[in-house]
């Protein structure tokens, strides 16, 4: 027998307490982005010079999630491409965000989606890299021209291959003849350039600028901003903002959590049939981030963090009467995996650094006991919730290739 849903799709045309919900989401670019002007005037004087046709110093750009750095950026940019086009003059801004599955991985696909928004094309995998590098110079250097590029989430990159890209791009003007190129590296991780090659680290950063994490005044001003083209008038009851603010000012003054919290909390309180969101709907809505914020770190982990964890859910599942395993258990489960998916295996003394790294996230509980005269080693449980549990081994899977 069907499952009547009028009554489900009624609610959801008659109640709606948005006015615009893409405010309160990522991809939306603001008018104006409060506390962040000293910021945005400096990366617009740097970049400015692009109006004379010269090419602006490569920036880099870092600070933790949700501070305004892609946003500051991206704000500059389109404005100052509308300057050039009343003057114009002929620049091109490429943004291209290296967590993007299947970008990053390497530094032929990084060239490849490149090429692909130059308007070119290569084969996502097949050709030699020095010919994608051609290929990309060719592109590049065709026409006398300026191009800024844009690398959101750099770290993610490098973490997954090396700085050696990096360093290439930093002397490709040395290559060209026609066109130049400038660089701006936005990053997530604040010590990012102290653990890369001082001749990368130089070119790069030639003009750094740190994003300080928001405090809660702030983030109530740029709740307070979004609210009022987001939300009817009357929906976000008092307290609802504040709450938020606190929230997020306790996970580094992040305004995207802010913000999903306010939009998470609109949608349920929607779906429960309610005309305003209530400061309780900010807990329910955060309890459905932390879950969210699971899968996010086990897609964004590198392979070999992904094969420790797939090992420990794999002995989970498969020696359900056993609630914990030790690091022994572990390591050789992880031999078995790598035989599956062809890669190196590592030692087990760097499997138990990477265990150190699973277990500060939160996603098992790694207790070190000792054994005796068979020395120490860690006692470690799963700590990913059951409802979890599939999707969490559906993205290893997928991203495994197993």
């Amino acid at each position: 027998m069907g499952v009547e849903l009028g009554e489900v799709f009624d609610l959801a045309l008659n109640n709606s307490l948005f006015r615009n919900k893409g405010v309160l989401q990522t991809r939306y670019t603001p008018d104006s982005i409060p506390h962040r002007d000293k910021q945005i005037k400096s990366i617009a004087a740097i970049l400015a010079s692009v109006l004379r046709g010269e090419r602006p110093s490569n920036l880099f750009v870092y600070g933790k999630t949700g501070t305004g750095k892609t946003l500051s950026v991206q704000y500059v940019r389109d404005e100052l491409l509308k300057k050039a086009e009343n003057l114009g003059v002929d620049v091109r801004f490429e943004y291209l965000n290296c967590k993007l599955k299947k970008v990053a991985d390497t530094e032929y696909r990084i060239l490849a989606a490149l090429i692909n928004q130059l308007g070119g094309n290569v084969p996502s995998t097949g050709l030699p890299t020095d010919k994608v590098w051609s290929k990309f110079i060719e592109l590049v250097d065709k026409k006398k021209q300026l191009i800024v590029f844009i690398f959101d989430e750099i770290d993610q990159a490098v973490k997954k291959m090396s700085d050696g890209f990096l360093y290439s791009l930093t002397r490709l003007n040395q290559e060209l003849s026609l066109a130049q190129i400038s660089l701006i590296g936005i990053s997530n991780e604040v010590t990012f350039l102290e653990n890369i090659d001082p001749r990368v680290r130089s070119g790069l950063g030639e003009e750094e600028f740190i994003f300080h994490p928001y405090n809660a005044i702030q983030l109530q001003d740029i709740l307070k901003e979004r609210c009022f083209e987001a939300f009817k008038e009357g929906v976000v009851v008092d307290g609802v903002i504040a709450k938020c603010s606190a929230y997020a000012a306790r996970e580094h003054g992040d305004a995207r959590r802010a913000l999903d919290l306010l939009r998470i909390a609109g949608e349920l309180s929607e779906r429960d049939g309610k005309k305003k969101i209530e400061e309780e709907y900010i807990d329910l809505a955060n309890l459905k981030i932390e879950k969210d914020k699971i899968l996010d770190i086990v897609e964004g982990e590198p392979k070999q963090f992904q094969l420790v964890l797939y090992a420990i859910m794999g002995l989970t599942k498969k020696r359900k009467d056993v609630e914990r395993f030790y690091t022994g258990d572990v390591y050789n489960y992880y031999q078995d995996v790598c035989g599956q998916t062809k890669t190196d295996v590592l030692t087990q003394r760097r499997i138990s650094d990477i265990l150190a790294e699973i277990d500060m996230l939160g996603l098992i509980n790694a207790k070190v006991v000792s054994k005796g005269r068979h020395g120490r080693t860690r006692e470690i449980k799963l700590s990913i919730p059951s409802n979890l549990f599939n999707k969490v081994e559906a993205i290893l899977v997928d991203s495994l290739g197993l």
